[in-house]
């Protein structure tokens, strides 16, 4: 029966969790911090962060053309804002302009927000990257794994996005799975547990299994946010025990994953088996079963 893969895996992560805290790994490397200034390599304010979204370096069209660069037909330039403070006479509310003592008028400065353009450096040509990142790993698909995550997201239509980044996700409201780059990974079961965690998430919309509000999206660290990372990392912890890809590193840092989302449902274990029933209903579908 299919279900005894769940009730197999269930059981020794509940084993595995009973022997104490496990600390989890995020299972792919990052990049340089987020989006840099490729002149400084200072990272930009967290509004610029998320304006540009994009981590790496960017560059000023002239810092391109200084560098002995061009930029790329068509890209499209992405702009960081700042505050620059102009100095005015201060004046009353009718107008007046203040004065000091001695009769001087009354400096002050005025916030004034600007913004200019900037590219990132994969927009750019001859231009060399300044800052190092962490080393890509030279990892081969795994045959039986890439089949059935392709033939999922074919099936059910949803794009699935790798990209050079810091984030793994499924946004509801697009539809769609975004990923690290396979060799950002250490090995092919890290990012196969990766990619159906979050294939997983998928299977919640409202057109498939209907677990995920697209209206009503659970804040991050509530209880329903919670009960979903169970769900979809016991379905991860499943698929790559049924795919053969398991290996122990992989389901301790299951376990750990597991085991912090159940700390913020105050760690009741039933909630692992209601948690992988929804689990195997998800399987199911991706393995179309």
């Amino acid at each position: 029966m299919a279900f005894d893969i769940y009730a197999e895996v269930t059981d020794r992560i509940i084993s595995e969790m009973e022997q104490g805290i496990i600390p989890w790994e995020k299972p792919w490397t990052g990049v340089a911090d987020g989006a840099i200034s490729h002149s400084t390599g200072k990272p930009y304010s967290l509004l610029n962060q998320m304006l540009l979204g994009k981590p790496g370096e960017y560059l000023t069209f002239k810092q391109v053309k200084d560098a002995g660069g061009n930029v790329k037909k068509g890209a499209k330039a992405r702009f960081v804002v700042f505050w620059k403070f102009i100095q005015k006479n201060k004046t009353t509310k009718d107008g007046q302009i203040v004065r000091d003592e001695n009769g001087l008028p009354v400096a002050e400065n005025i916030p004034m927000l600007k913004y200019y353009n900037v590219f990132h450096i994969d927009d750019t040509e001859g231009v060399e990257p300044k800052y190092s990142e962490p080393p890509m790993n030279n990892i081969e698909p795994d045959a039986a794994a890439e089949k059935v995550l392709r033939e999922y997201v074919a099936r059910e239509g949803i794009p699935l996005i790798n990209e050079k980044g810091d984030r793994a996700f499924y946004r509801p409201a697009c539809d769609e799975i975004h990923l690290p780059l396979m060799e950002q990974f250490e090995n092919a079961g890290e990012y196969y547990s990766t990619a159906f965690h979050e294939s997983v998430h998928s299977t919640g919309h409202p057109k498939r299994l209907n677990r995920i509000s697209l209206n009503d999206v659970a804040a991050f660290g509530s209880d329903s946010y919670s009960k979903e990372e169970l769900v979809a990392e016991i379905g991860a912890c499943a698929t790559l025990h049924k795919l053969g890809m398991e290996t122990a590193r992989t389901f301790r840092n299951n376990a750990a994953y597991i085991q912090n989302w159940l700390g913020a449902l105050k760690n009741d274990k039933r909630l692992i088996a209601s948690a992988a029933s929804r689990a195997e209903k998800a399987m199911n579908l991706i393995f179309g079963e």
